[in-house]
């Protein structure tokens, strides 16, 4: 490890190749991974855990209760906290943790507030101030922040004809994501007005068991962040607008479902997340078994041990 000599380094729990540098202060209770950078003017207190390979930019005060993991990015001026209600000489008996998983980055000037936790391979955006758990890979922005997008996902772009008539449907485009599907309904417009029609035999690749309808979703509020053991799901956005991303573990995919023409199949062992409602957003859902709790995976990390398996 490397030391500047204008730095005060109090503990002793600093692994091998970490750097840091000027005017630095690490108390000594704080535990510092291997391969760190630790840029100038950081003060690190007692009970915090910074993991392998991280970078600490300048300007940042990791204070107690704050852990970081492996390979995380914390920018220039980032703010954490650990106190919702700060008053002077008045201590609390115990802190809010702080999480900032693998390979998330947080952006310049970004504050954190207390007991949060930053997803794995998540990004958080310059200026944002973050009041609500980020979820893993999620981009956020703004203040509150809010998802915007999600990290290594291809947008879909597939030009699907949604507002042809035809009496039999429309192509079936298959996603990178295993299983994964989204086609074309049959629609039919004349100067009556306009059909839409699930062929559910033909259309949904599943015996349906279940319906039900989505709607009213607050536009920064997310839905889904699961993956079904055997559960298979086919969804139409029959009003508005909705985003969906996907993911089987390997592959991750994000589908703009703005259309009744357009139907989406979700296989079981896929992650999904929805969000980006419109005000006005009704999803509608078929579903291939009544519903049960056990059927459903709702950690990442988990989903993710289950893909390896």
């Amino acid at each position: 490890m490397k030391i500047h000599p204008i730095s005060d380094v109090q503990t002793k729990f600093i692994g091998d190749d970490t750097r840091v540098w000027q005017y630095c202060v690490i108390l000594a209770g704080a535990k510092i991974g291997k391969d760190c950078n630790i840029c100038s003017h950081v003060l690190i207190e007692n009970d915090v855990v910074v993991g392998d390979r991280v970078t600490i930019k300048s300007g940042v005060q990791l204070w107690d209760g704050v852990s970081i993991e492996d390979d995380a990015f914390i920018g220039p001026n980032v703010t954490f906290t650990n106190d919702k209600f700060p008053r002077s000489k008045i201590y609390l008996e115990s802190l809010s943790r702080t999480l900032i998983k693998k390979n998330a980055s947080v952006g310049a000037n970004a504050t954190i507030l207390p007991g949060i936790v930053i997803g794995a391979e998540s990004m958080v955006g310059a200026g944002s101030v973050v009041t609500r758990d980020v979820p893993p890979r999620a981009i956020v922005a703004g203040n509150p922040a809010r998802i915007v997008g999600y990290s290594d996902t291809k947008l879909d772009v597939t030009t699907l004809s949604t507002h042809q008539n035809s009496d039999e449907g429309g192509e079936t485009v298959q996603s990178i994501v295993t299983g994964v599907t989204v086609n074309n309904l049959k629609y039919v417009s004349d100067l009556r007005g306009e059909i839409n029609v699930t062929n559910v035999r033909k259309d949904i690749p599943f015996a349906v068991e279940r319906m039900f309808w989505v709607y009213n979703v607050p536009s920064h509020h997310i839905r889904g962040e699961h993956v079904h053991r055997v559960l298979e799901e086919y969804v139409v956005c029959v009003r508005g607008s909705v985003n969906v991303v996907v993911d089987d573990g390997e592959n991750r995919e994000e589908f703009f479902l703005n259309s009744p023409s357009k139907g989406l199949y979700l296989p079981p062992k896929v992650w999904r997340t929805l969000y980006k409602y419109t005000g006005d957003a009704i999803l509608l859902v078929f579903a291939s078994h009544e519903y049960n709790p056990d059927d459903y995976i709702r950690s990442y990390e988990d989903f993710k041990l289950m893909v390896k398996k």
